[in-house]
């Protein structure tokens, strides 16, 4: 599911100077906002059950939220007794965000609408060499043609999901390895002055993350995506919401130590024996062009295992196992409900069958007992939803902000 950025944060704690938001802590409106965009909660009841907060709470919250424009109810949703629950969602009438998923040689777009409703998908060429002056203006009329076609005026927010790591605050990627020429480039700013709407930054895999947390079953609070391209990284979703880290690097399992790792192949980090080094399509292609298969590409190495290369095929089950121990260890200590895989190399069974045994072998009975262990529902949109849905989040922390006149009320405490 979706969270909102510390700089928008400050936006919607302005509706509030006392309690829980006043502290730091997102507002119970701003919560809700959450829950409904993400599509993780439909009405007051889902609500209270997730917020763990009174129904008489929830409804004044909403009925704020629905004065303000900030959320709608129309018809109504089957319940287990009771008056028929009505359908809540987000904003006005078919408000919705354009989002991409950039690669390092095409991207895939689309229109986002709130819940994680995906329409117009299309693939388009983008090359990420070409540095961002030249590959964002061409990126920007596509998307700019899906707006038009849409109702430019009903357009919210702007979603890039980019493949290195990414400072989302600052809304630029931060000393990439593949990406000549986007360092610390801002890119959400430049998206928002060529848009005039909200924009948002994030990681390939943190939206991956976020798109895959929006379709899956509400019981699932925790969860870890991982992404298997040319490079890997993973998402971290906790309590149902994307966590960061300290310093926004969560999930940053590309850089662990291997046994495997041999101290002659350096990792674009500086450093050898890197996850990296040997389980990488990058890696892949690396390791069959020394055993003399012609692989230029990760698509080579996925079409050759696909044909059941015997070469192609052990490199691959080799790979999964590696990323399989990693995966234990993070597994171990943060005990998910789910570990979802995603990117082109999950396409590959033999891949995943390897990483699924190295997990059960290495994890703890009790930690692997009820673990789903699978490829993500969402295939390759699932970073295009999460873009657009963080998009969407963010337009709404603005509005809600904007709004002003909330009643603050605190969100419950954890225990």
């Amino acid at each position: 599911m979706t969270e909102i950025s510390a700089r928008d944060r400050k936006a919607v704690k302005g509706v509030s100077t006392k309690g829980a938001a006043a502290k730091g802590a997102p507002t119970l409106a701003a919560r809700v906002l959450e829950l409904v965009a993400s599509g993780q909660a439909s009405s007051r009841a889902e609500l209270a059950g997730l917020l763990g907060a009174a129904p008489s709470t929830i409804s004044l919250t909403v009925a704020q939220l629905v004065e303000r424009g900030l959320v709608a109810e129309e018809g109504t949703q089957s319940s287990t007794g009771g008056r028929p629950r009505k359908v809540l969602r987000v904003g006005g009438h078919d408000e919705y965000a354009v989002a991409a998923d950039v690669g390092g040689r095409h991207a895939r777009i689309g229109v986002v609408l709130p819940g994680g409703g995906l329409r117009d998908v299309a693939g388009v060429p983008f090359e990420i060499d070409d540095g961002p002056e030249a590959a964002l203006p061409r990126l920007a009329e596509h998307l700019e043609a899906l707006a038009a076609a849409r109702g430019r005026a009903r357009l919210r927010g702007v979603g890039l999901s980019l493949p290195g790591p990414v400072d989302a605050a600052a809304g630029a990627v931060v000393l990439p390895s593949r990406m000549p020429g986007w360092n610390r480039f801002p890119v959400a700013d430049w998206l928002e002055e060529r848009f005039g709407v909200t924009a948002v930054v994030d990681n390939d895999a943190n939206c991956m993350a976020v798109g895959e947390q929006s379709v899956r079953p509400a019981g699932h609070r925790q969860s870890i995506m991982v992404k298997i391209g040319s490079a890997i990284g993973a998402g971290v979703i906790a309590d149902g919401r994307l966590y960061r880290g300290a310093t926004g690097a969560a999930g940053d399992i590309t850089h662990i130590r291997v046994d495997a790792g041999g101290a002659d192949v350096p990792c674009s980090c500086g450093n050898t024996g890197c996850l990296e080094t040997v389980a990488s399509g990058a890696a892949l292609v690396r390791i069959l062009r020394e055993r003399g298969l012609d692989v230029t590409s990760t698509e080579d190495v996925v079409r050759l295992a696909g044909d059941a290369d015997p070469e192609a095929t052990r490199a691959v089950r080799r790979a999964g196992d590696h990323l399989g121990q990693v995966l234990a260890a993070n597994v171990n200590f943060f005990n998910p409900d789910a570990v979802y895989l995603g990117g082109i190399l999950s396409t590959l069974e033999p891949f995943v069958a390897a990483v699924r045994g190295q997990l059960y072998e290495s994890c703890h009975p009790l930690v692997t007992e009820h673990l789903t262990i699978e490829r993500a529902s969402l295939g390759a949109d699932a970073g295009l939803v999460g873009a657009g849905l963080f998009a969407l989040q963010r337009a709404l922390a603005r509005a809600l902000g904007e709004a002003g006149g909330i009643v603050p009320v605190p969100a419950p405490a954890r225990g």
